[in-house]
């Protein structure tokens, strides 16, 4: 028995509208804005097809299209009997018609298939900048610049916040007692530098002059240098005076010399007269041994003062080159120390910029001053044309499959 004829005009409305529900429903799971959205390379589609036969009067489902495909690295989709499709920058829409045209020709079907393309898993987007896992991450409807930051887990900041909080106070910690040292170092360099051009006095440059504790550093080289240059003077100025007791000396044993000379000279005269009695008879040999005698001995005491005359020029040969000595030896010292504290600060210096850095990093990741730094995004986005551009975005942005989002920290804290 043959149905009532009516029955199949009621039977294909009732399959028309059940078609266009599940259309209908398709599109509405896929995406809020599937109408606008574009598709792209890595989008993942489930894709049905359904045949109403007119005159057999019932639905064929075209299993061996129907599936989950995925849009490939040449922006095509390859489908059974559809073949290779471009697909990016095409809606699900029209990848819908496309598939249902082409199956009607290729087949020389009187009714066109109904295909539904619903969007199953967006192509991923990128985060990368100052954030804490940079990287790709699954696309979902409705994401902004906010949200996709809260995926990959929020601002840059350590592997632990607060051992990069501590890392950061470290850092300025340290900073600061390199700071002190390489100021007390150059205060160190200034005093050598007086020493050895003789100055009394030590002036700081402008460039540390106001600095709150340069005064007293000041204080305590210069009293550092008063003492030295009292030692130094003390010593020199006790071989001064030895070498003047040494003077002093050789003048008397001159003197000594002279008058042992004269009494030399006056018995040399005795003696010739003694000498002239005795040849006569008039005066005995022994008195003019014992005149003899008498000379010999003034003539070994010159020898004697001459000998301590030559000791004491000696010693005062000596007190000159000590002092010389140690004139040198105050200015090797002082050329010693000049290199030593010239290393020293260098060694600081190159230090100081290590905590710069340092603190930088620390500064840039930790969150006590985070809200004290500008935050920028910048969404990169491939237009209509295949090519990337960059726009300025905000935390309400919304961000698309396939975008890559940069965040960047401006600004590092201030350091002296």
């Amino acid at each position: 028995m043959n149905p009532h004829p009516g029955f199949h005009r009621h039977a294909r409305r009732l399959l028309g509208v059940s078609g266009a529900l599940c259309l209908t429903l398709a599109f509405s799971a896929s995406t809020v804005f599937a109408d606008d959205y574009h598709l792209g390379t890595q989008d993942k589609l489930t894709i049905r097809v359904v045949e109403w036969q007119t005159v057999e009067g019932a639905f064929r489902d075209w299993s061996s299209v129907s599936g989950d495909y995925t849009i490939g690295p040449s922006g095509n989709l390859s489908l059974p009997f559809v073949g290779e499709t471009p697909a990016a920058g095409k809606t699900t829409a029209e990848i819908a018609e496309k598939i249902g045209k082409t199956l009607q020709d290729k087949f020389g079907l009187s009714d066109r298939p109904e295909a539904s393309v619903e969007v199953a898993q967006y192509r991923p987007f990128y985060i990368s900048g100052d954030i804490q896992a940079p990287g790709q991450y699954a696309y979902a409807p409705e994401l902004t610049v906010l949200k996709a930051i809260s995926i990959a887990g929020g601002m840059r900041r350590g592997a632990d916040g607060a051992r990069t909080e501590r890392e950061l106070i470290t850092a300025e910690g340290s900073h600061a007692v390199l700071s002190d040292e390489q100021l007390r170092l150059m205060v160190t360099q200034i005093r050598i530098e007086a020493e050895l051009a003789g100055k009394t006095e030590i002036a700081a440059p402008k460039a540390i002059a106001e600095l709150p504790a340069v005064p007293a550093m000041i204080a305590n080289e210069t009293a550092i240098m008063a003492s030295r240059q009292k030692k130094l003077t003390l010593r020199l100025q006790a071989l001064d005076n030895l070498k003047g007791l040494l003077e002093r000396e050789i003048v008397s044993l001159g003197q000594k010399s002279e008058t042992q000379k004269r009494q030399i000279e006056l018995a040399r005269k005795e003696l010739s007269g003694i000498g002239t009695l005795a040849q006569k008879g008039l005066v005995v040999n022994t008195r003019v041994l014992s005149a003899e005698r008498s000379i010999a001995e003034m003539e070994g005491k010159i020898l004697d003062l001459e000998t301590a005359m030559l000791r004491a020029k000696q010693d005062i040969s000596k007190a000159e080159q000590e002092a010389i000595d140690l004139k040198n030896d105050a200015e090797s010292e002082l050329a010693v120390e000049r290199q030593k504290i010239v290393a020293e600060l260098n060694a600081v210096t190159l230090k100081l910029g290590t905590q710069k850095g340092l603190i930088a990093e620390a500064g840039g990741t930790a969150p006590a001053i985070a809200g004290s730094q500008a935050i920028s995004y910048v969404l990169v986005r491939k237009s209509g044309d295949g090519k990337a551009k960059d726009m300025a975005a905000s935390e309400d942005t919304p961000v698309l499959p396939g975008d890559v989002l940069k965040v960047e920290r401006s600004g590092a804290p201030l350091m002296q």
